[in-house]
């Protein structure tokens, strides 16, 4: 008797540990960086308001719809209908990762489990995982999809400590390695846009050189690093040294070219030679000066154009979706890496407008190109265009946005509703753990209650960003105001209580737009960080909307009751305007929600 109850708690103890890992543990990496993160993202859980709506669509009507034998197909019967449907698995095991850490959501986990399985099985004996037939390999898009191939294994690896699935990404990385480098093939020409879509496997192969510690990926990122500037590449370092301008790296294709900054950055954080940070901080600035559209994406017909050109309509092929998701983890890695909150505005800008956008929030389908003008085209396949893999990786990242310590002080980020959770140093040396849950029907109203509930009462500072669109913003607990802005933040250092309540206000006034050289005489109407449109849906009396005309200058006025019974974020104000040179209002909704029943929208507006 005395052995079966031992057994029984052994086997209780066993189910323990398995639950614990699946649903919390994360696998770390065994090399440390040189350049430690200065932000580090707060655990969050239950957000709340449009940001955690759109999540749970992008759970519920986009990921959980995934079919893996669609997803497979051009591996289980190669060649693949498309060049490059290799990268769909990878990028969907990313996104379905990140979705889980937040979720916990034992589905997403079966379906990940489930198509795992099923890739690894895939593989060629030799490690290929790619779905060209052997004489067409390592041409057009191949590389590329390896690239995702690693990328999405090793996040699986990450939440699960599977290690098959580090096994397989390290067998394709050998092949890549083996294949490609001095004396061997050119990686340059192993792929389109001047070697920036190849050259991009630069990211997972700092990643596995960290999981791993095996030299050989290192030192094939520094091999990226030197093919960039040989002849046959689109000299990324020279150029932008030379110029600070994107537009004159390879054949300035941004998605690409982004993709190739994400892992430049992860070498800088691994090595720690400076010049690399600096290279991309100028590059970052010369594209949020000079070639972001309003709504926090870029692009025309996939490349960045001259400086302060943004054509917005369906022919110009604006705002990529996977353009949008690799500007937002930019933003996100400069953000880890220097903790200047001006990253997390543009994050912001990004995810309340563009990213949203891209993604119908009705059915699920996603738009390649969303335009500011026009019909959002949505689609609903499955995986067939990098851009529908990829806006759900972009609402995957939500949850490390929001907010977290910044040289150990926890600060907020994003306002919305959520728990945060975290550990920080205070005053007196010692941890305090820290829970922060924030209340608001944001951004509808400029107006945030966070609960403090540190684990002991201790003097401590939280910090509160204070974005660039508010005005008269103020923290005030109790009867103390806080309202002096240094850096873009307001600190709080006090002794916190368990229940003390940071009641944050600030005003969100209306803002016009100028359209600038793409649209002289129109406007474009801001209010916190979104933008606005209209929607000929919602306005009946309307035959084209180039008939609207603004004319005074008047704010927003709530009408919330406009809406169909359908549409499910209710935000909706009234604007005057003439229309035929009649004077009637028109209903404005934010760019992210406008367009979701195939009809026209305009976020320009004549003057």
């Amino acid at each position: 008797m005395k052995n079966f109850v031992l057994m029984l708690f052994i086997c209780f103890l066993a189910i323990v540990k398995v639950i614990g890992r699946n649903s919390s543990s994360l696998t770390e990496p065994i090399i440390p960086n040189k350049i430690a993160d200065k932000y580090i993202p707060a655990q969050y859980q239950n957000i709340g308001g449009l940001l955690g709506y759109r999540m749970n669509v992008n759970l519920e009507k986009r990921l959980l719809k995934i079919d893996s034998a669609i997803l497979l197909s051009g591996f289980r019967h190669r060649p693949g209908s498309q060049t490059w449907i290799g990268e769909h698995v990878g990028k969907f095991l990313f996104s379905a990762s990140k979705t889980y850490t937040y979720t916990h959501d034992a589905r997403i986990k079966h379906l990940m489990d489930d198509m795992v399985q099923k890739y690894i099985v895939c593989q060629m004996p030799d490690g290929y995982l790619g779905t060209y037939l052997e004489k067409d390999r390592w041409t057009e898009w191949d590389v590329w999809a390896h690239k995702y191939a690693i990328i999405g294994l090793l996040n699986y690896y990450s939440i699960t400590g599977y290690q098959p699935a580090l096994v397989t990404a390290t067998k394709a990385a050998d092949l890549v390695c083996n294949t490609f480098g001095e004396g061997k093939r050119d990686l340059m020409l192993a792929g389109d846009h001047v070697g920036l879509a190849p050259g991009s496997i630069l990211e997972p192969m700092i990643d596995l050189y960290r999981y791993t510690g095996n030299q050989k990926y290192l030192d094939f990122a520094r091999y990226i690093l030197r093919a960039f500037e040989q002849p046959t590449g689109p000299k990324l370092v020279t150029q932008l040294e030379k110029y600070n301008d994107v537009t004159k790296v390879g054949d300035a294709k941004a998605y690409e070219m982004l993709s190739c900054f994400l892992g430049i950055l992860k070498y800088y954080k691994l090595t720690g030679e400076t010049k690399y940070l600096t290279l991309l901080q100028n590059a970052w600035m010369d594209i949020a000066q000079n070639r972001l559209y309003i709504t926090g994406t870029a692009s025309d017909h996939e490349v960045f154009k001259q400086t302060g050109v943004f054509k917005a309509e369906n022919e110009d092929n604006m705002g990529e979706g996977c353009v949008t998701v690799t500007w937002v983890q930019f933003n996100l890695q400069m953000l880890q890496i220097t903790g200047d909150v001006k990253y997390a505005a543009e994050l912001e800008r990004s995810v309340y407008n563009h990213l949203f956008a891209a993604e119908n929030p009705q059915t699920g389908c996603v738009s390649y190109y969303t335009a500011l003008q026009g019909a959002k085209p949505y689609r609903c396949d499955q995986g067939f265009s990098c851009c529908l893999s990829s806006i759900p990786r972009g609402i995957s990242l939500i949850p490390e946005m929001l907010g977290g310590n910044i040289a150990n002080v926890f600060t907020v980020l994003f306002y919305e509703n959520g728990e945060a959770n975290t550990s920080l140093k205070a005053t007196d040396g010692s941890r305090v753990d820290l829970k922060v849950t924030a209340t608001t029907n944001f951004p509808i109203t400029g107006k945030v209650d966070f609960i403090v509930e540190p684990s002991a009462e201790k003097e401590f500072s939280i910090n509160f960003r204070v974005p660039e669109w508010s005005t008269d913003f103020m923290v005030k607990i109790g009867t103390e105001s806080y309202s002096k802005v240094v850096g873009g933040i307001i600190s709080v250092s006090r002794k916190w209580e368990k229940g003390d309540i940071a009641r944050v206000t600030f005003g969100m006034p209306l803002q016009i737009l100028s359209g600038g050289i793409s649209y002289p005489n129109q406007v474009a109407f801001k209010k916190g960080p979104q933008i606005f449109a209209i929607d000929q849906g919602l306005n009946s009396q309307i035959t084209s909307l180039n008939e609207v005309i603004y004319t005074k200058n008047i704010d927003l006025e709530a009408s919330n009751t406009t809406l169909p019974a359908d549409w499910d974020w209710k935000q909706a104000y009234k604007l005057n305007v003439k229309i035929n040179n009649v004077s009637q209002n028109v209903i404005l909704v934010p760019f992210s929600e406008a367009g979701q029943k195939g009809t026209n929208i305009a976020v320009w507006v004549h003057r």
